[in-house]
């Protein structure tokens, strides 16, 4: 089960700022654009696409396509209906996966499998809004990361 609550940080005063806790128990503070001191609960349903289609995506290139990742990234933009409940419409998701020879197939296998398989939050957003995902691959370019040779092997 998952849970989470949420409590009026200051009651007596005018503002609309609430404590979030998880059922992790984990807190931070959510807001509206006028108070500004924590994110708009809408703004976690996009960091929370972005972060579950994330887990999913490192976690096959890792462990099933054994890539080497130096880092990665998920960006998440989304327009929402002009009229409430402004449910997301449109989803634009981009992955920037940074690493040596990473595989373009394993990397779009791994979007594909979140995104029709794992991804919980992704599911739910879907009912409501069109999913437009992208991606880039960075070689690295850092040297001293690089994968040596064992010592005495010459190629």
């Amino acid at each position: 089960m998952i849970s989470a609550k949420v409590e009026l940080a200051q009651p007596l005063g005018q503002q609309r700022q609430f404590v979030a806790q998880t059922g992790s128990g984990h807190n931070l503070l959510l807001d509206d654009t006028a108070g500004g001191t924590g994110p708009k609960p809408i703004e976690l349903v996009a960091a929370g696409l972005a972060g579950c289609t994330a887990f999913d995506v490192i976690t096959v290139l890792r462990q099933k396509y054994h890539q080497k990742i130096t880092g990665y990234e998920v960006r998440v933009e989304a327009d929402q209906a002009d009229r409430p409940p402004q449910v997301f419409t449109a989803v634009r998701i981009h992955h920037v996966v940074t690493g040596y020879e990473i595989d373009t197939a394993a990397l779009e296998e791994a979007i594909r499998l979140s995104e029709e398989k794992y991804c919980s939050i992704g599911a739910m957003v879907q009912k409501t809004a069109s999913l437009h995902t992208t991606y880039e691959i960075v070689e690295e370019k850092t040297e001293w990361m690089k994968p040596t040779q064992a010592a005495g092997v010459q190629s």
